[in-house]
């Protein structure tokens, strides 16, 4: 996996709009008629950091990170293609990403996935992160799965 590189950008970048497009067809078939609702919360418009891995030159997978709080930041859109899951891709581009949540001086991460979506949920565990309260407009949402993760910053 060494031909494995990271870059950071923001949500203009051309791999992170396809991947995106892979993620969002994905999710719409695993949440059905709840799609809509998540769907809302998932604009990447205003997202200006962004972590898109590439093996060789293609894009491979993706996440972003947003401002949550003065001290949180959420983890969004993570998603990796099909043909490269089970790699440990998806753990290096968010160890990149609370890299750059620390460095932009946040102590935590905060995020949330879905109860169908049990490799996200296992990936966070091993990851580091506890379930929460659900948040925001997560609260009362049966389907939703919030996690937090505190941040160490490293020297």
């Amino acid at each position: 996996m060494s031909d494995l590189r990271l870059i950071r950008t923001d949500s203009e970048h051309p791999g992170f709009r396809g991947l995106v497009a892979l993620l969002d067809q994905d999710l719409a078939i695993r949440d059905g008629d709840d799609h809509a609702f998540y769907a809302q919360f998932n604009q990447v418009d205003t997202i200006k950091e962004v972590v898109v891995a590439y093996r060789r030159e293609l894009p491979v997978a993706c996440g972003a990170i947003k401002f949550f709080s003065s001290t949180a930041a959420e983890v969004k859109r993570m998603f990796v293609h099909p043909d490269h899951r089970k790699q440990g891709i998806a753990a290096k581009v968010l160890n990149e990403l609370e890299n750059w949540a620390t460095e932009l001086g946040f102590s935590s991460c905060v995020l949330e996935t879905g109860k169908k979506q049990p490799e996200a949920i296992a990936l966070y565990q091993k990851m580091g992160y506890q379930l929460t309260p659900n948040y925001g407009q997560y609260i009362g949402v049966d389907n939703s799965v919030c996690m937090s993760k505190p941040l160490i910053a490293k020297p």
